[in-house]
């Protein structure tokens, strides 16, 4: 059974032009000897996009390599209007190995991304 752990993750501005928003990479597996660590993964269950303007504003999140959007690589929110002063919310269930970059842009300053899910070990 996976010993996984609860992650909130903090809220982040989801920028005008691609942008990283979550990876779980991490740069140094350097551990104590006779350990080698692995890297850890993602298990997104919830994501919510927050509008904090009087007006909607569309946005898109991609699964893929850092700072990419890529047609064909939407993940959850593919040009989705988030209306104003409002939120949207996705749910499901995707993992993001170290090598997965969840990316995002929207179409004008004021939108939140907030998410919830677990953290494991590989």
């Amino acid at each position: 059974m996976a010993s996984n752990k609860v992650l909130n993750i903090e809220p982040a501005a989801v920028p005008t032009a691609a942008g990283n928003l979550l990876n779980s990479g991490i740069t140094s597996l350097a551990g104590p000897v006779g350990y080698t660590q692995t890297q850890p993964y993602l298990v997104l269950k919830h994501i919510r996009l927050t509008n904090r303007t009087t007006a909607a504003i569309v946005a898109t999140l991609y699964k893929g390599a850092t700072g990419a959007s890529a047609a064909g690589t939407e993940f959850a929110f593919a040009a989705v209007s988030v209306p104003a002063n409002s939120y949207v919310d996705w749910y499901g269930q995707a993992r993001f190995d170290s090598a997965d970059f969840l990316t995002g842009v929207a179409g004008a300053a004021g939108v939140t991304f907030t998410a919830e899910g677990e953290i494991g070990i590989s």
